[in-house]
């Protein structure tokens, strides 16, 4: 404990940007859990697709659904996602689980989503690229 607190004497910027490093870790931590969706990894949303009869909602672009997208997937893209709001509260009795082509666009719609009350709500971590990588079909439109 001696070393420790006369490296922290010696190196004050470095303990400092640990200290700081620290907050910042438990800061995100508090705010991943208060979100309102969760991450999920590919073999975690093939489960919740088969277990639980999730709903998909893919919000890529067209070019990207039409290349690829999930089975059952419904396309409604994040820029009409407010007119949709009617054909998902039909489908938001069971889990949604959002896709985009990247993991990128996803995690907002899940938010929104959430935060207008649906839940559970979860987000394909990596989006579409993931699930191709691990190599799980698609279907092409």
């Amino acid at each position: 404990m001696d070393r420790l607190l006369e490296f922290a004497g010696n190196h004050p910027l470095l303990a400092g940007g640990f200290v700081l490093v620290i907050i910042m870790i438990i800061f995100s931590e508090i705010a991943r859990r208060f979100q309102g969706y969760s991450e999920v990894s590919t073999t975690t949303a093939v489960q919740l697709i088969n277990r639980h009869d999730a709903n998909i909602i893919d919000v890529s672009a067209l070019a990207d659904y039409n290349k690829g997208h999930i089975a059952d997937a419904r396309h409604i893209p994040v820029s009409k996602l407010e007119a949709s709001a009617k054909e998902i509260e039909k489908i938001a009795s069971k889990p949604l689980l959002i896709v985009c082509k990247n993991g990128q666009a996803a995690p907002a719609v899940a938010a929104k989503l959430a935060k207008l009350g649906h839940q559970p709500v979860s987000v394909l971590k990596g989006g579409m690229a993931q699930w191709t990588a691990d190599n799980y079909p698609v279907t092409r439109s």
